[in-house]
């Protein structure tokens, strides 16, 4: 009984609130304001702050996105474009006064160092207007998770005092690691994860430059997902959960990923071997009747008969025909198996000598569809981008330097006929 008392109380909701709050105005009189998506009453209450640094803006463009979404039934959304406008009109990491602002809450603050030092804390605790709207909207809102974005450590941070499940969750949506780092002093987020007991604040730090749209897709999914995995009876439900994945890698190391950034550098004018943007995911079938041969193939590394390059074809994932989802290749490895897209696609193999053979096994279509779903929504990727590899000619994400292959489709597994059977599926 106490414990269903506590989980009450942190989900009781304030009195109602309007759907835009003006919490405060910066040292130059910029307004800081919050606007809510979902309903009023909603017991989960997240706040997402899109910069606090006004050198690093790309979050901005998550907030406009969640502005424009609906939040998931018993969710609302806070959303505050930025914290700093002053810094962010100016180009300026500190307020107007010289002020870092994730250095000038008061918990466990310390002075020290000059205006414009770049982490300079201000003269005391909570002595920019900005911090204090800050906290005066946090503790109106008290919401259950609060999230700020940063740059550019690409990263999820592990916040004291917060709870790591809900920290991993997003981790896990996003594809970035989770990891901690030094304990900062006068941080926002400590000094939540303090006054508020029963509330998770952290902060998620994005790559250097602008977010693609499919990256901003994927942090406002990835924000919502996490939400709605706190409302009572299970509403995250609807977030596609991570199927059972059997790791049983293929040889890829040093000199194979060397191979790959070389083949990367000639087909698509890439110096990389990673797979940083995945935008689509490419379905295949291994043309037999186990996974051996296709596991052997893939390990062997050999060139390929007609150019004599290296690495060798590979996919990330076979789905054998008892449903069985093998990965052999980690997701942020660029795997060659469809030419022209391997720079932005999934490859997933599946044991069998046809398209109706895959499809007419329950289990093993059942896994793919998973499979597919989970990848999805870890990665913001549309069913029409989940596509055969008879299909990927027309992909618009095709990219080929090499002038004899750029039309070629040598394969004619999960022809389009099939494909639309399983976008139905999707």
């Amino acid at each position: 009984m106490l414990a269903e008392l506590i989980v009450a109380a942190s989900l009781a909701a304030p009195p109602a609130l309007p759907p835009r709050i003006e919490a405060g105005r910066s040292v130059q009189g910029r307004r800081i304001v919050a606007v809510r998506r979902g309903r009023p009453d909603a017991p989960v209450r997240v706040l997402v702050s899109g910069s606090t640094h006004g050198t690093e803006p790309a979050g901005h463009a998550v907030v406009r996105r969640l502005r424009q979404l609906a939040p998931p039934g018993g969710v609302q959304v806070w959303t505050v474009r930025t914290f700093n406008p002053d810094g962010a009109e100016r180009g300026t990491r500190q307020n107007a006064r010289g002020v870092d602002l994730n250095r000038n809450f008061p918990f466990r603050w310390r002075g020290g160092g000059r205006p414009f030092d770049t982490y300079h804390p201000g003269p005391g605790p909570a002595s920019e207007p900005e911090t204090r709207a800050q906290m005066r909207l946090i503790r109106r809102i008290r919401p259950q998770i609060s999230i700020h974005f940063h740059q550019a450590l690409r990263l999820v941070t592990l916040s004291g005092g917060a709870r790591p499940e809900l920290q991993r969750d997003y981790a896990r949506r996003t594809g970035l690691p989770a990891r901690r780092l030094p304990a900062y002093r006068g941080t926002s987020t400590s000094w939540q994860n303090h006054e508020l007991t029963d509330s998770t604040a952290f902060v998620v730090e994005l790559s250097a430059g602008p977010l693609t749209p499919q990256r901003v897709r994927r942090h406002s999914r990835a924000v919502l997902g996490v939400a709605a995995s706190l409302v009572p009876g299970g509403s995250a439900a609807a977030v596609a959960p991570r199927p059972a994945i059997r790791w049983s890698p293929i040889p890829f190391g040093a000199e194979r990923r060397r191979q790959m950034r070389a083949y990367a550098r000639r087909h698509y004018g890439l110096d990389e071997h990673e797979l940083l943007e995945p935008k689509v995911i490419v379905q295949h079938f291994t043309a037999s009747r186990t996974a051996a041969p296709a596991f052997a193939v893939f390990a062997a590394n050999r060139p390929d008969p007609e150019l004599r390059e290296r690495p060798g074809v590979c996919a990330h994932f076979i789905v054998d025909r008892d449903g069985t989802i093998h990965q052999l290749v980690p997701l942020e490895l660029m795997c060659r198996h469809t030419i022209g897209l391997n720079h932005v696609a999934f490859g997933i193999e599946h044991v069998g000598v046809s398209d109706a053979d895959v499809l007419g096994r329950r289990r093993q279509l059942a896994a793919s569809l998973r499979l597919t779903r989970w990848l999805q929504e870890r990665y913001a990727i549309e069913n029409a981008d989940v596509i055969g590899h008879a299909e990927s000619l027309r992909s618009p994400y095709r990219e080929e330097r090499v002038a004899r292959l750029r039309h070629r489709t040598p394969h004619s597994d999960f022809a389009p006929a099939t494909m639309r059977r399983y976008r139905a599926r999707l």
